[in-house]
């Protein structure tokens, strides 16, 4: 499983198109969006119009580690977007630990598979501190998810304007 981490528009789901395109195999795309307004529908188009039609798409905006063993066990997995995601269920609501639960149990899920798998998500820390309560929170929560997921990586990156960044762990030794 490889980790795509990044800000908005940094080329996260380029890549991982590009990486889609030069597998040999089948793909397998899960969007976790949802269309509630007029501009996340003009997004998920977008979206749509940048990847292969010929793609197996799998719309599920909770999708969880039992759901994995209904893809292809050859199909390389691009999950797009955990930061989606992690916002459907925090607004369900879910408590923080079912959040991390969830994604804990996907992300093992999705590291158990032979084939590749591509998992996306936004980092939220660099930017503006949001004002509200609500929007700490997520941050917050997102944050300790992305954590979560580098534990079952095999490769993460940082992706900043088109680029990946790997990211390793620090051992710090003294």
């Amino acid at each position: 499983m490889t980790l795509l981490v990044g800000g908005a528009r940094s080329g996260k789901s380029d890549l991982a198109v590009q990486a889609g395109n030069a597998w040999s195999g089948d793909v397998c795309f899960v969007a976790t969006a949802e269309a509630h307004d007029d501009d996340m529908a003009t997004r998920i188009s977008c979206h749509q119009a940048e990847r292969p039609s010929d793609w197996m798409l799998v719309e599920a905006p909770r999708w969880a580690a039992s759901d994995v063993a209904q893809v292809p066990g050859a199909s390389l997995v691009i999950v797009d977007c955990i930061t989606l995601l992690v916002s459907n269920l925090f607004l369900d609501p879910a408590d923080e630990a079912a959040i991390l639960a969830h994604v804990d149990d996907l992300g093992a899920a999705l590291a158990a598979r032979s084939a590749p798998t591509i998992v996306i998500s936004n980092e939220v820390g660099l930017g503006v501190h949001p004002q509200t309560e609500l929007g700490r929170e997520y941050r917050d929560l997102l944050g300790r998810v992305n954590r979560v997921l580098t534990n079952h990586a095999d490769a993460a990156f940082f992706v900043v304007a088109g680029m990946g960044l790997p990211l390793q762990q620090i051992d710090i030794q003294w």
